[in-house]
């Protein structure tokens, strides 16, 4: 029974989870292991209302701040070599990546 890889990307710019997921799809494609994903989860919105005045005189205007967290889950063979380059990947500021191994 062959185990396999869980990754995990998530980060508040797509472009750059996108841009993780693709140098993963390459490494599975060069090393020839089978390739589950990416597979886009529910966009977390965290909001967060603020009044804009600090002093809490004059009429009430608020200030409403979103991020967005987008999330991409991947599963791939866990074969050794591939694991070994999946390591090597140049991960940018923003994007959190996790591996899990199954069986």
């Amino acid at each position: 029974m062959s185990q396999r890889a869980r990754i995990s990307l998530s980060g508040t710019d797509p472009e750059k989870v996108d841009g993780v997921c693709n140098q993963i799809k390459t490494i599975s494609e060069k090393t020839g292991v089978d390739m589950s994903g990416p597979i886009p989860l529910p966009t977390k919105r965290l909001k967060v209302p603020v009044r804009k005045s600090p002093d809490g005189e004059g009429s009430e205007t608020w200030d409403r701040w979103e991020m967005r967290v987008h999330k991409r889950l991947i599963d791939l063979d866990a074969d050794e070599r591939a694991l070994r380059q999946l390591m090597r990947i140049q991960v940018p500021d923003g994007v959190n990546i996790e591996i899990v191994l199954r069986s």
